[in-house]
């Protein structure tokens, strides 16, 4: 159950953080898309350049699978920088969810109100998930634009671009709750944007070896490989084993973050 106060507090307290986060998602789908005619009219020049590049390099960036004279394949490309991005907004808010009252120590403040643990928890929990529908749906707005206005008449398969826009809860919630449940495991978080950098960059580094070397074991460790756009245009579909692994870590984490929660010994101001 989820209290509308604390609910309204966090929201407003992410608010600019939101505002920011959408404007860089916005301005990067944006520019980056602008460039796609000069990649596409020179197709065959951009195959050889890129077959120039070592062939670990190709295969971390999941060029070696991408077509960038495609609208899809090229727009693949840009949406593993819009989720790295996303991934750490996401993984932000996740270790800031209770992490920030602590270090202040104004958390014992708010669990001292007629409201159990559960109920903020849940508050917070939606909140965050608020802010990140909002940059969610700056995505899906400013991908919709900038393919309606860079693709210069080329077609693309409209279904398989829904799957990779849907494919943004999906990523956000996994970095939100695997953040959510490291702040809680550790004795204090001073300062969220170290931790939420090293998940998301930590996460797009094991992609990219899990690229590189094909280990099998890696794509079982990042949210990146669980919703690799290039695999998504590549097979018109998700990866159903791994979007479901992504699901099932999100959902352990989420129920082991109530878990610890509830039995956290929150520090008091002295």
């Amino acid at each position: 159950m989820m209290n509308a106060n604390i609910y309204r507090h966090e929201f407003r307290t992410r608010l600019r953080s939101v505002i920011i986060w959408s404007f860089a998602v916005l301005g990067l789908i944006v520019i980056y898309f602008s460039f796609f005619s000069a990649f596409a009219d020179q197709a065959a020049l951009m195959n050889q350049m890129l077959q120039r590049f070592p062939p670990e390099m190709r295969a971390a960036f999941g060029l070696d699978r991408m077509n960038l004279s495609d609208v899809l394949g090229y727009y693949s490309f840009i949406f593993l920088f819009v989720q790295l991005c996303l991934a750490i907004q996401a993984g932000n808010y996740g270790f800031g969810l209770v992490s920030i009252e602590e270090s202040e120590l104004t958390a014992d403040f708010l669990l001292s109100k007629p409201v159990s643990r559960t109920q903020v928890l849940t508050s917070k929990l939606l909140a965050a998930f608020t802010c990140l529908t909002i940059t969610n749906l700056v995505v899906w707005a400013s991908s919709f634009a900038a393919i309606l206005l860079f693709r210069g008449g080329r077609e693309y398969e409209s279904r398989t671009l829904l799957l990779i826009l849907l494919s943004i809860a999906i990523f956000q919630l996994s970095f939100l709750s695997v953040g959510l449940v490291i702040s809680l495991l550790v004795k204090r978080v001073r300062n969220v944007t170290p931790y939420a950098l090293g998940l998301g960059f930590g996460a797009y580094v094991l992609s990219a070896f899990s690229g590189v070397f094909g280990e099998v074991t890696l794509e079982l460790l990042t949210p990146f490989k669980h919703l690799d756009p290039a695999y998504i245009v590549q097979n018109g579909a998700y990866d159903a084993p791994l979007v479901l692994l992504n699901v099932a870590i999100t959902l352990v984490s989420l129920a082991a973050s109530y878990w610890l929660y509830i039995r956290r010994d929150i520090p008091a101001v002295s």
